[in-house]
């Protein structure tokens, strides 16, 4: 699998023929090295969404108005299929959602969601996506829970965690994380996109190190396989 990082929460993740977009915050993302343009030419197999918010959500209905499912809550399913999102897919925590590129469970999240026009998203959620034999945890919005470990048992190729602080924990929590996660690597995310969210993917990466994970800190635009 290729992760490529996209800045904030986004990433493209690629195997084989297919592509999966994660949180696309392309317009309005000052870190993202795409236009809007650009990415609806990889013509991607599914668009996932953490939660409603905007940082998040995006530009996911211009996916949706495309013909792209829109995957998330059974809230942001039914607000894309309202707003002209064809295909969209409303789930719930727990639940998986099955294709041919893969799949995506829903996980808990502790955090919020509402979109930008303030209509709720839906309880936030992580993200297991299972794709060309790998297993990837995307966390979404959240602080380190206990429940992580339940998450990890089943075996992590990588997990991408947030870092930021303020709006989500920092790296030294998200470090802490790697030790019920136990991923084979990790990624930091939703970090100095805005200048609250000051967490240093340094530090992520120095803690993560010393607790035995591989952390590869990614420039927007750039890519690891997996």
């Amino acid at each position: 699998m290729n992760i490529r990082f996209l800045g904030q929460s986004a990433f493209l993740l690629s195997s084989g023929e297919h592509r999966v977009l994660i949180d696309p915050f392309l317009q309005g993302n000052p870190m993202c090295p795409v236009t809007l343009e650009e990415a609806l030419g990889w013509n991607v197999s599914a668009v996932l969404v953490s939660h409603a918010h905007g940082d998040h959500w995006g530009d996911a209905l211009h996916f949706g108005r495309a013909g792209v499912p829109v995957i998330g809550t059974a809230e942001i399913g039914g607000y894309a299929q309202a707003h002209g999102a064809q295909g969209a897919v409303g789930m719930n925590i727990g639940g998986t959602y099955r294709a041919d590129w893969g799949s995506v469970t829903l996980t808990p999240a502790w955090h919020s969601s509402s979109f930008p026009d303030g209509t709720y998203g839906g309880m936030p959620t992580g993200l297991i996506v299972e794709m060309g034999g790998k297993r990837v945890y995307h966390a979404g919005d959240t602080c380190l829970f206990g429940d992580m470990r339940l998450i990890g048992e089943r075996g992590l190729d990588a997990a991408l965690l947030p870092i930021g602080d303020h709006y989500t924990m920092g790296p030294e929590e998200a470090a802490r994380c790697l030790e019920l996660l136990r991923p084979r690597v990790a990624l930091p995310m939703h970090y100095g996109t805005f200048p609250v969210l000051t967490g240093d993917p340094q530090v992520f990466a120095r803690e993560g190190q010393a607790r035995g994970v591989d952390v590869r800190v990614l420039a927007p635009g750039e890519a690891t396989e997996l």
